[in-house]
């Protein structure tokens, strides 16, 4: 993986940028003393030879009685490594779709280093586009909390010496992530299955959703226009949460260079795919070359993650997501170092919402390749990390390909190829990152910036409050939204009703900002990674349930919401907030129907979204 002159293209890489090597120094210091106990715990865990080898012989037997005699027999004989497959196959979900007949492949490539693969465990996988608006939407976030416990319970046996995680969409990468940071002795791999082909252009389809919100096109325009969009396997091509987990697993390391973004059923992905099963072995502690997830994944990687979400305009919901990952790794990491960094690294991608390219064009235009070398241009990333393709991240701004039908690496593009996609880190679109910290009286939240015009980036209005998101389309087809406001929707953080995410709520609101209105949205709740040009204040915290200022807004106060500042303030003075009485509407419909009675007690244990959201305490 080190083509032919190679070594001259890295002449201009910049030495560390000082910001980001205070903000990593101040993660290092916030973490001296987890990170200290969660490597304690995995050396305690790690093992000298084969993990099996200390299972008494029944318990081995167990773990493969329903093996072929192969594998049965390399699974007696303890110089052979085990790896366990973490898949969430379903054919339902387009991006899962693919894993279907990952497994055989997996184990067939590891049969020819002399290795085993068995499925240790599957996970669920649900899809926000489906659950959209929905009761169902509730058990979204949740979900990714029990794909991590799913995870650990195939991976308990203890049978496995490494793990390959089947895994793209919203809380899957994640909760596969925390999984394998708990069994962090051990070496992990993750594994795309890549995008989808491009189909109706993004920003068609939000013109038909905003036509069918004004009641301009019928049911059945809207349906068709949806299924031209959303129409093979692989994932949506908008840049959402599932492509900014790609994205920035890729940049942590924990994919093959390259791999993300390569298309399903190609020949290129099925060589990605077996080359990640023979990667695995070299691995583990029986080959000698001992990698395991939890000495990989340091401060150094988790902050190159958030470089690499901050200057491609990525998912909001990472900003939960990537706290919640850290920790499982012992690492504390905050809102405000999101914010230090978004001051010095600029936005260079466009990929929609942030613009109308979708994420095949991004990658022909250079794709992460490019970004990361961009980002090495100014020192902007950390080059002395580990990968699982080895040391130093300048081996991602390699791209694979197919040498003579064998897989190979060789240098990727040295300039975008398309400068509306990927900009000269020297001419960015924006000197800011994608995400703005937001701050103020009503709490902390965060703001995807990337996608809103200057212009709509600092608003100023009267709020319109909203206790749930289904009580605002009435509203808007009475025409009672037709002016300038903020719509306030509250409740809807990770204890009232588990943050769904509020995403219907854009082509109304881009409806009203299309006929003039300066409309701004706050709220406790989240958003689709794919959210666009509606400035919007989301993930408050803390959340109006839990004694958030959110709770006393009332319809007409002024709220100012400005996205360039980072200012998140109602203007209504002290003493009259003092004297209103928070109101707690009845909550608990949220606690039944669709399954949501059984996540009950998970939900109480939500720690606030600076904090990951998460009902598991590392």
């Amino acid at each position: 993986m080190n083509p032919k002159n190679h070594d001259q293209f890295q002449n201009n890489f910049a030495a560390l940028n000082e910001t980001v090597q205070q903000v990593t120094e101040r993660i290092v210091a916030r973490s001296q003393i987890t990170r200290r106990a969660y490597l304690k715990k995995i050396e305690a865990a790690k093992s000298q030879t084969v993990h099996r080898a200390q299972l008494a012989c029944g318990n081995l037997a167990h773990g493969f009685a329903a093996c072929q005699s192969e594998d049965k027999n390399l699974l007696k004989n303890m110089v052979h490594n085990d790896i366990a497959i973490i898949t969430a196959y379903n054919d339902m979900l387009s991006a899962h779709k693919p894993y279907e007949d990952y497994p055989q492949k997996i184990k067939a490539a590891l049969h020819t280093v002399g290795a085993v693969g068995q499925v240790a465990g599957g996970v669920p996988a649900m899809c926000d586009g489906v659950t959209q608006g929905q009761d169902g939407m509730e058990l979204s976030l949740l979900s990714r909390d029990v794909i991590a416990m799913s995870a650990a319970v195939g991976l308990s046996h203890n049978m496995f010496d490494g793990a390959l995680y089947l895994g793209i969409c919203d809380k899957i990468v994640p909760g596969l992530t925390m999984a394998a940071l708990s069994f962090g002795h051990l070496p992990a791999i993750f594994v795309p299955a890549g995008p989808m082909t491009s189909g109706l252009p993004n920003k068609e389809k939000v013109r038909i959703r905003q036509l069918y919100a004004e009641g301009k096109v019928d049911r059945n325009a809207l349906l068709e226009a949806e299924a031209a969009s959303y129409h093979s396997m692989g994932t949506c091509t908008f840049y959402g949460t599932a492509n900014s987990n790609q994205m920035v697993m890729e940049a942590m390391g924990l994919h093959l260079p390259g791999s993300s973004f390569v298309h399903p059923d190609t020949p290129l992905r099925e060589a990605l795919t077996e080359a990640a099963a023979k990667q695995i072995v070299r691995l583990t502690e029986n080959s000698g070359n001992y990698l395991p997830i939890g000495q990989l994944v340091d401060e150094k990687v988790i902050v190159n993650g958030i470089i690499v979400l901050l200057a491609t305009g990525g998912s909001t919901n990472l900003t939960m997501h990537l706290v919640a990952m850290a920790r499982a790794a012992g690492i504390m990491i905050n809102w405000d170092d999101f914010s230090q960094l978004s001051q010095v690294v600029p936005l260079i991608a466009r990929i929609y919402p942030n613009g109308p390219a979708d994420i095949n064009q991004f990658q022909a235009a250079g794709g992460l390749a490019l970004i990361i070398r961009e980002l090495l241009k100014k020192g902007l990333i950390h080059r002395d990390v580990n990968t699982v393709a080895g040391f130093g991240i300048e081996r991602y701004t390699l791209e694979p390909w197919l040498n003579e039908g064998k897989l190979d690496w060789r240098e990727g593009a040295i300039q975008s190829l398309d400068k509306d996609v990927i900009a000269d880190i020297n001419k960015p679109f924006s000197s800011h990152g994608g995400t703005q910290v937001m701050e103020g009286n009503l709490g902390r939240a965060v703001m995807k910036t990337s996608a809103v015009p200057d212009e709509n980036k600092i608003i100023e209005a009267p709020a319109v409050v909203f206790n749930s998101q289904h009580d605002i389309a009435a509203k808007f087809s009475a025409g009672e939204l037709n002016k300038d406001c903020v719509v306030v929707v509250r409740y809807q953080g990770p204890q009232a009703n588990g943050m769904p995410e509020l995403h219907k709520l854009m082509p109304p609101l881009g409806v009203l900002m299309d006929k003039g209105y300066k409309v701004a949205l706050v709220t406790d709740g989240r958003l689709s990674g794919a959210s666009g040009k509606v400035p919007a204040a989301i993930h408050v915290t803390p959340e109006a349930v839990n004694d958030g200022l959110l709770a006393k807004v009332q319809d007409g106060d002024i709220i100012r919401v400005n996205g360039k500042t980072g200012e998140l303030t109602l203007l209504v003075d002290e003493q009259t907030l003092e004297a209103r009485q928070t109101e707690i509407p009845d909550l608990s419909a949220n606690n039944s129907g669709c399954g949501r009675e059984l996540f009950v007690n998970l939900r109480r244990h939500l720690s606030g979204a600076e904090q990951g959201a998460c009902c598991i305490d590392f």
